[in-house]
């Protein structure tokens, strides 16, 4: 899933192994009991993530009279893409408060019951102010939650090698049941009872899976439970303090900034904000990567291995702006214009979003195998030439979802399969490009710069779904002859990129050095 391309390796602190964490004798593949602490809390969490955003868009789209927020295309998909860029950035100060203030065992739980608040008030039938106060705080939640308990996984394998990557496996598989069981619950309720019904499932969700994870909290044992130390009590203590100053005022700002958006005192524009946020997350990427480069002192290959990343940074971008098409424009299409009546029963529009988590169940052990196998043979494709192909299959997915509407002009609706179809080759880009820029970039980082850079990763992934929510209006907004032509485009861009990327194959894998 998209907003799943977290670090495996996001500020582990150090933290101490334990008995439980420990490698087994005898080198059997036993896991450590805390990995299903985290398997369900995540399972459940991505229930409640996955199970609102299913209904997220179609409910601020829909009119006001039926529970909608009665909201235009271009808008509402602009918020859209604002809140889920909101995740991944959010994931950076989230990973800065497990690390030096709480520790991630705390912050996974103060996330979860964040999370849980956002959703109940956006179940509260009062208008859009609760409704955005609950975007507000799961995103909020979410950044404190998400990135730590990838973190503690990693965490409880202290010596690495096949059985974590193992247990990382097993976690994967807790986040795509609960994004593939998500709209089967809230997406049922918000479509055919009622949109806050399907809000509050989702915080029932959360709920459980915070009463799952303080039950068995004790066998995550030492990993993760305390902040990091440098050893000298009366340093970190001075250090605990200003951090809390920084954010107590950092919380100040904010509550201030949504006050005066509250009480009209500063004016908001969706699109406007979802634009400016694009060109200062540009603007922050463009200094830092100038910054490594002049004041880093990096030797030549790690210059290069930097302009691996950028390299990265920008097909994330690029990817994920029209991945993440999955939560708006797909889901109007399949909602206004496809055919979702079997047997005289109308299928929820939001059940297709389960879509892209089967895929993902069936096919990522198929391009693990085929990675390890190509490489045996060194076969295995650089790089780059994954990067391209990834790029070049979303392209195709945007040729197929063309086609369909070529056909809905003629006023009928299209059969599911034109979404499948376009689905598929979508999550085969998705496994192409995701995990493998993800493990990429941290082998490419400097030593030093290395939780730095993984930073970057969230910032590509957040650009990305900003430019997703304000292409989804272009998509959307007219009629069906505009929609056509910008589904063209886009799959014009894509596989130009991605062909571009091909042809520049020798000069690309120069930047990667020996990284494969």
């Amino acid at each position: 899933m998209g907003a799943d391309s977290l670090p495996k390796t996001t500020s582990l602190m150090s933290t101490p192994s334990t008995d439980a964490a420990a490698p087994p004798p005898g080198g059997k593949m036993h896991h450590p009991r805390g990995l299903y602490t985290l398997f369900f809390t995540e399972m459940w969490e991505r229930l409640s993530y996955y199970g609102m955003r299913a209904i997220l868009v179609l409910a601020m789209v829909d009119a006001i009279a039926t529970g909608g927020l009665g909201l235009s295309d271009p808008v509402a998909t602009a918020i859209y893409g604002v809140y889920t860029a909101a995740v991944y950035l959010l994931a950076l100060p989230g990973g800065w408060i497990a690390d030096r203030l709480l520790g991630m065992q705390k912050s996974v739980f103060y996330g979860g019951c964040i999370i849980a608040l956002g959703h109940f008030s956006m179940a509260i039938p009062a208008g859009s102010t609760p409704f955005f106060l609950g975007m507000l705080l799961i995103a909020v939640g979410t950044g404190m939650l998400k990135p730590n308990v990838s973190a503690m996984v990693g965490g409880l394998y202290p010596e690495g090698g096949a059985r974590r990557d193992a247990g990382f496996s097993i976690y994967y598989m807790g986040i795509n049941l609960g994004a593939l069981l998500a709209p089967l619950v809230c997406g049922t309720l918000g479509e055919k009872v009622g949109w806050h019904y399907g809000f509050a499932a989702a915080g029932v969700g959360m709920v459980i899976g915070l009463i799952w994870y303080k039950l068995t909290q004790h066998r995550l044992g030492e990993v993760g439970r305390h902040p990091s130390r440098t050893g000298d009590e009366a340093r970190d203590a001075a250090d605990k303090r200003r951090n809390w100053i920084i954010l107590g005022v950092g919380v100040a700002i904010g509550i201030l900034i949504i006050a005066g958006i509250a009480s009209g005192l500063i004016p908001f524009n969706a699109i406007a904000m979802a634009t400016w946020t694009a060109y200062i997350i540009i603007a922050l990427a463009v200094v830092f990567f100038a910054y490594v480069y002049i004041r880093g002192k990096l030797s030549r290959q790690e210059k290069l291995h930097v302009g691996g990343i950028i390299l990265f940074f920008i097909a994330a971008a690029i990817f994920w702006s029209g991945f993440e098409q999955a939560g708006s424009t797909f889901n109007l299409i399949a909602e206004r214009f496809t055919d979702l009546v079997y047997f005289g029963w109308e299928m929820p529009a939001s059940w297709t979003q389960m879509i892209n988590p089967i895929f993902i169940i069936i096919l990522a052990p198929f391009f693990a195998a085929l990675w390890i196998n190509l490489g045996r043979r060194n076969l295995n494709p650089s790089l780059p030439f994954k990067l391209a192909i990834g790029l070049i299959q979303l392209g195709l997915g945007f040729v197929v979802i063309m086609f369909a509407a070529q056909l809905i002009i003629s006023g009928e609706k299209v059969d599911l399969t034109w979404l499948l179809l376009t689905y598929l080759l979508h999550t085969t880009g998705e496994l192409c490009l995701s995990p493998i820029g993800l493990s990429a970039v941290t082998k490419l980082a400097p030593a030093r710069f290395e939780g730095q850079m993984m930073g970057t990763w969230f910032m590509g992934a957040a650009l990305g779904n900003l430019i997703a929510g304000l292409m989804a209006g272009w998509f959307t907004e007219g009629d069906v002859n505009g929609m056509a032509e910008q589904f063209r485009n886009a799959w014009i861009v894509y596989i130009a990129v991605g062909i571009l990327m091909l042809l520049a194959l020798p000069w690309l894998k120069k930047l990667m050095g020996n990284v494969k």
